[in-house]
């Protein structure tokens, strides 16, 4: 590969249900000798919250028939088609290609499968670019977890941190551990964070007001704590179908007020992170929607003394998974490995994704 520039848009849309993230970033590739170095700069970014019908629609798409499961997955593909067109008009861009990982509706690699709707084909007819999705699905054909994604990303983009952590609906970790990157989901995070907001019809618990002003739960604290997924070794992923067949379950069987559930859900979600942390005086970059909780941040602190908790600027906050996924993108443009096994569990690195063209 010779020196080579590339503009890509990023889209992430996570588990939480509240938003698409959209993030045009310029790569320039530099060969060094066997290896290529990566540099990036992000020119415009964007937030588009789902509107009610998409809410609806993303959290009952389990419940679909077949055909109807195919015509919101055409439908969805269109609608962000129609987004990263307006969004390249709007910034003036002119893009190579669009890296989209599209909504997770199924996520069972134990089974074989998982699923991301938001077809490539409709949404390069609308927005005019190649799009690169399904990412994930070459993973779980080798037989590994199809997730995290991002660590690849981590290890080259960010390289400088001990410890890459994401607080999305689920939170995950990454970081080097006996010369390879290691990666997981930690524990649900805004996902569950997000559902008892609802039920004080709030679409977040902004700053974690509402958490701050409960009390932890030592009953609810152990029974979560005592889930046999912590107890696994990675490779290991969490999903939508977990969290309600095996997390909320628990969460309903006591009787405790909003304030004090959403609480020890801070404390469960610190708790876990900080028996991931092995390392002391390490860094650790936090990014994600929960980096703006100031209680669940400030609960991490404290279960995490011997580390330092980095907050990066908001740009890297609200879309480092939209510029990984760009750059998820870029490695599968060039036919290089963009998931990796040691991180999966899958039999070899794999290059994830399809591409679909569009041609003037």
């Amino acid at each position: 590969m010779t020196n080579q520039n590339y503009t890509v848009i990023g889209l992430m849309s996570g588990t939480s249900l509240d938003a698409v993230d959209l993030a045009c970033v310029r790569f320039s590739t530099q060969k060094e000798e066997k290896n290529i170095k990566y540099t990036y700069n992000v020119l415009a970014t964007q937030t588009i919250p789902y509107d009610q019908y998409w809410k609806n629609a993303l959290s009952e798409i389990v419940h679909f028939s077949a055909q109807d499961y195919a015509k919101c997955h055409v439908k969805y593909g269109t609608y962000l088609g129609k987004i990263i067109n307006r969004f390249i008009i709007e910034n003036k861009l002119t893009v190579d290609f669009v890296a989209s990982h599209g909504h997770t509706v199924f996520h069972q690699p134990e089974n074989g499968f998982t699923a991301q709707i938001g077809d490539g084909a409709a949404m390069s007819a609308q927005c005019h670019c190649p799009v690169v999705c399904d990412f994930r699905s070459t993973d779980v054909a080798y037989h590994g977890q199809g997730a995290p994604l991002v660590p690849i990303g981590d290890a080259i983009l960010f390289s400088d941190y001990q410890y890459c952590l994401n607080f999305g609906g689920i939170s995950n970790i990454s970081f080097q551990q006996g010369g390879k990157r290691v990666a997981y989901d930690i524990s649900p995070a805004n996902m569950v964070l997000n559902h008892f907001a609802h039920q004080k019809s709030l679409d977040f618990d902004k700053d974690g007001l509402l958490a701050k002003r409960g009390t932890l739960q030592m009953g609810l604290f152990n029974a979560l704590n005592a889930l046999p997924y912590y107890y696994q070794s990675p490779p290991k992923s969490l999903a939508r179908e977990w969290v309600e067949q095996c997390f909320l379950p628990i969460v309903y069987q006591y009787d405790y007020k909003c304030e004090d559930i959403l609480a020890t859900l801070c404390h469960h979600i610190a708790y876990q992170l900080s028996k991931q942390i092995t390392t002391k005086q390490s860094e650790i970059l936090l990014t994600g929607g929960g980096a703006k909780n100031t209680f669940l941040v400030n609960t991490c602190k404290h279960y995490c003394k011997d580390a330092q908790i980095i907050i990066p600027d908001e740009t890297i906050v609200d879309y480092k998974e939209a510029i990984i996924f760009a750059f998820l993108g870029l490695l599968r443009w060039n036919c290089q490995p963009n998931c990796l096994g040691t991180v999966t569990g899958a039999m070899k690195d794999v290059i994830g994704g399809a591409i679909y063209f569009d041609k003037q």
